[in-house]
């Protein structure tokens, strides 16, 4: 699902989505990790394109009923309709065990589920020096990643969802970074970590997805404040920055008390 459908869904504004597909591709009941948290298949139904109605296409967050039939119309036309039920389920319960920082315990059993990855893997042990690797240099793209390491990206990006699910890294719009219960695992079995000047103070810019993070850090953006030092046209005006983020940027200068420079009184 796009950024802006899972922003809305989160939000309570789309409660459907509709799919072709040739048979159901997911389950009622199966909560979905995404980027916005936890996301449910409420239902799911095979409909006709000429039942859907206008109600429908609101629901789904389409501009209007023409413009969700012709949505449907450009990619495999032949292929039958589903409605899909969606609802905000709660936040990545991944969040919270990203934050915890294990006692000595459980550093120890972190450990041993890391050792036994690293005997199952074709390519050896990985999981150490993919950890130190992701502290090392954090928001750097997956295929530079795996290119230090010699690997393919696809097993690589497969590889760090492991090491996320265990809490151990999280997503960036662009790479991963270090979570506190990674870095206690690397510190705990006497890693060295990369050492890096303190942060500048201030907010750091919410996601946006790889495009607009890529041009707001390309033009020095990197902290809220110095967003609030452009124009909304401005900042809309870099190659990359569509009205999803130019979204998740006022909600995020609103919450902070700032604001684009026109909206500045």
């Amino acid at each position: 699902m796009r950024p802006a459908e899972l922003a809305a869904i989160r939000a309570g504004t789309v409660d459907v989505a509709f799919r072709r597909w040739e048979r159901p591709r997911v389950k009622v009941g199966t909560r979905m990790r995404t980027a916005v948290g936890l996301v449910e298949i409420t239902s799911v139904e095979r409909v006709a394109v000429s039942s859907l109605s206008a109600a429908d296409a609101r629901r789904a967050g389409a501009a209007s009923l023409v413009a969700l039939r012709q949505g449907l119309d450009r990619v495999h036309p032949e292929r039958p309709v589903y409605r899909v039920g969606l609802r905000f389920a709660g936040e990545d319960p991944r969040q919270e065990l990203r934050a915890s920082v294990p006692d000595g315990a459980e550093l120890d059993a972190i450990g041993a589920a890391l050792d036994r990855l690293d005997r199952a893997s074709p390519v050896g042990a990985w999981t150490r020096v993919t950890l130190r690797l992701i502290d090392e240099l954090p928001a750097t793209r997956a295929p530079d990643l795996a290119q230090r390491l010699g690997r393919d990206t696809p097993s690589f990006k497969l590889d760090v969802r492991k090491l996320k699910e265990r809490g151990l890294t999280e997503s960036l719009d662009i790479g991963y970074r270090l979570s506190p219960r990674g870095a206690a695992v690397l510190d705990h079995e006497g890693h060295p970590r990369a050492v890096r000047a303190a942060p500048e103070p201030g907010v750091p810019l919410p996601h946006l997805g790889a495009g607009a993070t890529r041009a707001l850090t390309g033009a020095g953006v990197v902290r809220l404040e110095q967003v609030a030092a452009f124009s909304e046209g401005e900042v809309g005006a870099l190659r990359g920055v569509g009205p999803y983020a130019l979204q998740r940027l006022r909600v995020a200068l609103a919450a902070a008390g700032l604001s684009f420079r026109d909206e500045q009184r």
